[in-house]
């Protein structure tokens, strides 16, 4: 058995300029973050006693014979580009729920990749990694997703993300003192609004609206301060600094594109603010999910009594690492 141990991303600036469609002719960055939160996938032999040859554990149960057959779309994929098509058994579980702003999907991708090639006895670097998982989901499966999360997924740590002119993309490891990782690390709360979406569906309206040069304004603003941001997380800045470039970028991101957000999350919003939130941002397309809140860690027990509406609160830490083998044997 081969089990992948893959993180989910914390986006903190830059999301929505990581599309293709804007980047190729808007050389771009954005930063994000690794979670230390994961998403796990093994994979093994299936031993030559069933009618069929591949068997797969997810949300649901799929037991085929061929790998078109496979319903599961980033799963099918996978299997496709490794070439890899019998006698196989997967299984998944994540630490956080999917389709809530944090990249599940891509990190899925990512992790099975991992344990696919790994189970051929092949290690990817982690930009080989990160190529895969964007071609299958860009390409094979036709998605309408950026390349942040895939690259989160495969690096780990904090990195700015270059991207363009065309399709090339670079990352930068951010390098902070250990203080001040810890700090930013001890203000920033997560909470799920208990609202779950399909990102593809938010993602394609934003894509469709760059395509027709509507939002260019908007994601050229989005960009310089993304820029900002990365000259204060640099300098190590104070957080409250940080704080207020999020709100300045949220006040943009919302308008991108109808869906984004609505009266509930719209409330969340403000009740955070007006209850001593630095910052706050949605995470993700937009539609629901996970708020990230930066709050000072003496104001958090009483923010969390405050904010009522959060359905689910989850403990932040940082992942250094990016997506290992943790088992094979």
């Amino acid at each position: 058995m081969i089990l992948s141990k893959t993180p989910y991303r914390l986006s903190l600036f830059g999301g929505g300029t990581d599309y293709p469609a804007w980047f190729e002719n808007n050389p771009s960055k954005c930063i994000s973050a690794a979670m230390a939160n994961y998403c796990y996938v093994y994979v093994k032999k299936l031993p030559p006693f069933f009618e069929h040859t591949i068997r797969l554990g997810y949300s649901k149960v799929e037991s085929v014979s061929n790998v078109n057959d496979i319903e599961h779309p980033a799963i099918r994929a996978c299997f496709q580009h490794t070439d890899i098509v019998s006698d196989i058994s997967i299984g998944h579980d994540g630490e956080l729920p999917a389709r809530s702003g944090i990249g599940s999907s891509s990190s899925f991708t990512v992790g099975l990749l991992k344990a696919l090639y790994a189970l051929k006895g092949q290690i990817l670097s982690p930009r080989e990694l990160a190529t895969d998982a964007i071609y299958v989901e860009q390409v094979l499966i036709g998605e309408n997703v950026g390349i942040q999360d895939q690259i989160m997924a495969s690096y780990g740590g904090i990195q700015i993300i270059h991207m363009g002119l065309g399709i090339q993309w670079q990352t930068e490891k951010v390098l902070l003192s250990n203080d001040y990782k810890k700090e930013l690390e001890s203000h920033i709360m997560l909470g799920f609004s208990g609202i779950s979406r399909i990102a593809e569906v938010q993602a394609k309206k934003q894509v469709d609206r760059i395509k027709e040069g509507l939002n260019t304004n908007l994601l050229m603003k989005m960009s310089e301060i993304t820029n900002e941001a990365i000259e204060l997380i640099q300098r190590e800045q104070s957080i409250d600094s940080i704080g207020k470039l999020m709100d300045k970028n949220w006040r943009v991101k919302r308008i991108l594109a109808e869906g984004i957000t609505d009266e509930v999350l719209d409330t969340i919003y403000v009740q955070s603010i007006s209850n001593g939130s630095l910052g706050t941002k949605l995470m993700g397309a937009g539609g629901g999910g996970f708020f990230m809140f930066l709050v000072p860690p003496e104001k958090q027990e009483e923010f969390k009594k405050q904010m009522t509406q959060i359905k689910v609160w989850v403990p932040f830490e940082f992942d250094n690492d990016g997506s290992q083998i943790i088992l094979n044997t």
